[in-house]
């Protein structure tokens, strides 16, 4: 990890500390990031997880954007931030993929494309991931709260063989006969026979 991700992950984590202190939730904020992209912040399980989490994940999803405004603004290199209290998120991809598993054999046994019904954000990235271990093709489409993912069956990978040997044109050019064959003698150039001197 280099040291800008790490100075930026010692701020995003003490920047959400400080703002649940005001809420007067005094915890411990585990701080990491898996991919060098990501800023992953975890806050355990407390008594105040509903108000954390929010409606359908709204309050992480504004303690996300607050953190990485907050970073941007002190010039930090990496913003993006996901903040999961009490495993929320994760539970709820591992739901989503556990739902998606039937759409994936669908469209494998089907091999015509599926479009799913909008998602988030988290969800749509935890069914890219599932879709790819399960050998499907996947892609994002539409915008804002109608953007959705269609499921593809994977293209097959084209074969390695050997390129095929051009066909000889055998109609194209007969081969000469010899004079010989022909049953003509073949005449001598003046100047190159041998025996003549």
């Amino acid at each position: 990890m280099n040291q800008q991700m790490e100075e930026a992950i010692v701020y995003a984590k003490k920047y959400l500390e400080d703002l649940l202190s005001f809420f007067g939730l005094n915890t411990d904020v585990y701080a990491t990031s898996e991919d060098d992209e990501v800023i992953e912040l975890d806050v355990p399980s407390t008594h105040l997880n509903g108000f954390l989490i929010g409606q359908h994940g709204d309050t992480m999803r504004a303690l996300q954007y607050t953190i990485s405004s907050a970073l941007k603004n002190q010039g930090h290199a990496f913003t993006r931030v996901n903040v999961d209290v009490a495993d929320y998120k994760r539970n709820r991809a591992d739901r989503v993929v556990r739902s998606a598993e039937a759409w994936f054999k669908e469209v494998r046994d089907s091999g015509k494309p599926k479009d799913l019904e909008p998602m988030n954000p988290a969800d749509r990235r935890a069914v890219h991931k599932a879709a790819e271990e399960y050998g499907l093709t996947s892609e994002s489409v539409g915008q804002g709260y109608d953007r959705h993912i269609i499921l593809k069956p994977a293209e097959p990978e084209p074969a390695k063989t050997k390129p095929a040997k051009p066909k000889k044109d055998l109609e194209a050019k007969p081969k000469k006969e010899s004079k010989e064959a022909a049953g003509k003698k073949p005449k001598k150039a003046p100047g190159k026979d041998p025996k003549e001197k």
